[in-house]
């Protein structure tokens, strides 16, 4: 199944609805990125959106390099070097104190695009550095059901569908609404598929690009950092 979405304004490549990601507010990613990273420290944000993180962490002092594939997204970004770019196919002639691999993006059905993500990651870390990656963890995956969700505000989501079509692998649909100053309600759908790994096949999957699981960041396991395997 390949991504998709629906609604108003630009959706990008994988379904995500730009006016939507822009309505959102930071949650605690920017204190658990801060967490592992020097103060004033460079941060390499791959799939970085609409800079929803990126703003906390340059308000924060932090220098940010943020990568993304639309460029519909990278123009709502302001404060740091923005690169237009697949995560998979970047190569910067730098390295970073921290960098960053959010939403979900390891847990990709499909296992080159995993590699090659995973891959990108490790060859633009510092030698001391750590590598963020936020995941789904299996635990979470065998709690999803369709009609969970969560509202904050005017802003709500929800899960309209989910199937497992393979063993491990889960087709979602997500719905998510805006309910605006005149009471009209705006609607978007994404549509994706979801590998479930464990944590063992998540730590072999870095250890494959040279990376080493090294603890859980949050108490919910969505956060992992990772430390590379180099020393030079």
């Amino acid at each position: 199944m390949r991504s998709s979405g629906t609604g108003p304004g630009p959706i990008t490549p994988d379904g995500s609805p730009v006016d939507f990601y822009s309505l959102l507010r930071a949650g605690d990613e920017p204190g658990v990125v801060a967490q592992v990273t020097p103060p004033g420290g460079a941060i390499l944000e791959l799939g970085a959106g609409v800079g929803r993180v990126t703003h906390p962490l340059v308000d924060l002092g932090f220098d940010v390099v943020a990568v993304d594939e639309s460029p519909e997204m990278l123009a709502r970004v302001r404060g740091a070097r923005t690169v237009l770019s697949r995560v998979e196919d970047l190569r910067l002639e730098r390295r970073f104190d921290t960098v960053m691999l959010a939403s979900q993006l390891v847990n990709t059905v499909h296992e080159p695009t995993r590699r090659a993500l995973l891959a990108t990651c490790a060859r633009h870390v510092k030698p001391g550095g750590r590598v963020l990656v936020q995941w789904m963890p299996a635990e979470a995956h065998d709690r999803w059901h369709a009609g969970m969700g969560r509202t904050d505000g005017d802003v709500s989501i929800s899960m309209a569908a989910v199937e497992e079509v393979s063993p491990g692998v889960f087709q979602a649909t997500m719905r998510y609404a805006y309910l605006d100053d005149e009471g009209d309600e705006r609607v978007w759908t994404q549509s994706f598929s979801s590998r479930r790994l464990t944590d063992d096949e998540l730590a072999a999957a870095l250890e494959a690009e040279g990376l080493r699981l090294e603890r859980f960041l949050t108490e919910d396991r969505t956060w992992v950092a990772a430390a590379p395997a180099f020393t030079s």
